[in-house]
């Protein structure tokens, strides 16, 4: 019987791995699947190294989009198309059925051109446009051979109206606002001619400013001495912080230029009204409100050819979705004749919303495994925030476990993703946090962002054919499906029966052997007896 338990648990034993096997080996095939393969990356951006060009109303003109891959992957069968959902948002004249643009493939590191209007089907720019800066959305489509994607990128591009209608001498004297730093958006000026590229707004979208003409009240109407009319321009503006938050307070400091040579402007008052935005209840109320006070701002004066900066702090709406919101600048002022005067300017703020999601709880099937097994690993990804997440990716890493990479894609704002990988226990391991899960995500101007949530998994030691011993009970993990434990118990119990019947066939055979020598020995016996009888 001793024998016999021994020879039996050992087989035992090895038919109970062997079991175990199957479904890890079975998981080592699925972890191939594109759902949790390691992808390589593909990274498109629009408008990198390109200069913001100024369209004038009603003249003919080109646009040209550089699409840059900076990832390590070719993309295939890339698109480009313009998302116009409302013409106001578009500053040349609608007269395509189809905008869209095939690149082909672009290789990883290399860039494709989109041009729209080139050759003699110029783009009519609109003849209303005022002097403000453009957010043209584009949609990217591409593959990579196995799965197909969809990401949006934005430029911004500049317009001048017509002579006459605003800005300095007639023209349009657009100028470009304050760039918060780390930004690789396009500083203000000038810009180029109107077939120009377009610039890639930077983080914290394009800062503009846009100024008209100023119209005399009362007084003397001829203005100065001189007869020349003073104007009061926005040069620019700077906030603090330098990127505007949803929700958050910032301070507004704009600067002020006295454009004339020989006269000074006094008493002079400015007024911000921002644009009403939102949805519902909210509609109506503005996107920026003054922290204390009103939202008017008083001058004392301004030096002929000189400057000064005025200030105001306002809160941003909570529920702003993320873009440039316009503030609107009325500005009121005498010159040395009491002739008093009035202008407008307008600020363009980009706004943005910070990305706000959350882990469920993280599951872990088996919770406990020796070195060398695997463990699959699940949880899902809220996204709770007004922004939309790009290319999102996520791997489980430590120092006791091997993974890959799982590739989730895009994330709109209120939607769930599901989190599923495979990884293997590299190391003995019992500590707390000693894994993490490392999600990677890029918002809409391409940035990178990543985050890391810290999860318990025990490993314990490899364990050895050789130590080890019968099990009588096979514990229910959580999570194990029925049909595995009834296989397994059925698996050991049909090797439990071989075993037998294979000792009792080795057993009966020894027996019969014992019995012949017995036999033999007793015909031996009787033979030599009667040998010896007279």
């Amino acid at each position: 019987m001793r024998r016999f338990g021994k020879t039996g648990a050992r087989l035992l034993c090895a038919v109970f791995a062997f079991c175990l096997f199957l479904p890890a080996t079975a998981r080592a095939e699925d972890s191939g699947k594109p759902g949790t393969k390691t992808l390589s990356q593909i990274v498109l951006s629009v408008g990198d190294g390109q200069k913001a060009p100024v369209y004038k109303a009603g003249e003919k003109a080109q646009l040209k989009i550089n699409v840059l891959n900076k990832g390590n992957a070719d993309a295939e069968n890339v698109t480009i198309t313009p998302v116009i959902d409302n013409t106001e948002d578009w500053p040349f004249e609608i007269d395509q059925l189809n905008y869209d643009q095939d690149l082909g493939a672009i290789k990883a590191g290399s860039q494709a051109s989109a041009s729209w209007g080139s050759g003699d089907d110029k783009l009519t720019v609109r003849s209303d446009v005022t002097g403000k800066s453009y957010r043209l959305v584009f949609r990217l489509a591409y593959d990579d051979g196995d799965r197909a994607y969809e990401t949006e990128r934005y430029v911004f591009v500049k317009t001048e109206a017509k002579k006459g209608s605003s800005g300095e001498g007639g023209s349009g004297n657009s100028q470009g606002g304050s760039q918060t730093s780390g930004s690789s958006g396009v500083s203000g000026g000038s810009g180029g001619s109107g077939s120009g590229d377009a610039a890639l707004a930077g983080d914290d979208g394009y800062a503009a400013v846009s100024n008209g003409d100023p119209v005399a009240l009362g007084g003397d109407s001829s203005g100065s001495s001189d007869g020349s009319v003073p104007r009061v321009i926005v040069t620019g503006f700077d906030t603090d912080p330098g990127v505007v938050k949803a929700g958050n307070n910032f301070k507004l400091v704009i600067h002020l230029k006295n454009t004339s040579k020989k006269t000074a402007v006094t008493n002079m008052l400015f007024d911000l009204q921002a644009p009403a935005s939102g949805e519902g209840e909210a509609a109506e109320a503005p996107a920026f409100l003054p922290v204390s006070g009103s939202s008017s701002i008083y001058l004392d004066r301004i030096p002929a050819d000189g400057t000064k900066d005025i200030s105001i702090d306002l809160n941003s709406r909570a529920d702003l979705i993320q873009k440039p919101y316009s503030i609107t600048m009325t500005m009121k002022y005498e010159d040395a004749n009491a002739t008093q005067f009035e202008g407008e300017s307008s600020l363009a703020v980009p706004v943005t919303q910070d990305a706000r999601f959350e882990f469920s709880k993280i599951q872990i099937m088996p919770d406990t495994v020796a070195v060398y097994e695997e463990a699959n690993i699940t949880c899902n990804l809220y996204n709770l925030g007004r922004v939309k997440m790009y290319n999102i990716k996520a791997r489980f890493e430590g120092e006791a476990i091997e993974g890959q990479e799982q590739f989730i894609g895009n994330l709109e704002s209120g939607a769930t993703g599901t989190i599923d990988g495979i990884v293997t226990a590299a190391a003995e391991s019992y500590d707390e946090n000693n894994c993490r899960l490392v999600l990677t995500y890029e918002d809409d101007a391409g940035q990178e962002y990543t985050v890391e949530q810290p999860f318990t998994m025990t490993v314990t030691a490899e364990v050895e054919m050789g130590d080890m011993e019968v099990m009588t009970d096979i514990p229910e993990e959580n999570g194990t499906p029925a049909g595995l434990i009834i296989a397994i118990a059925a698996a050991v119990a049909a090797a439990a029966g071989i075993t037998a019947v294979i000792l009792l066939k080795k057993r009966k055979r020894k027996l019969q052997s014992s019995e012949e020598e017995e036999l033999m020995d007793e015909v031996e016996r009787l033979t030599e007896d009667e040998r010896r009888q007279p």
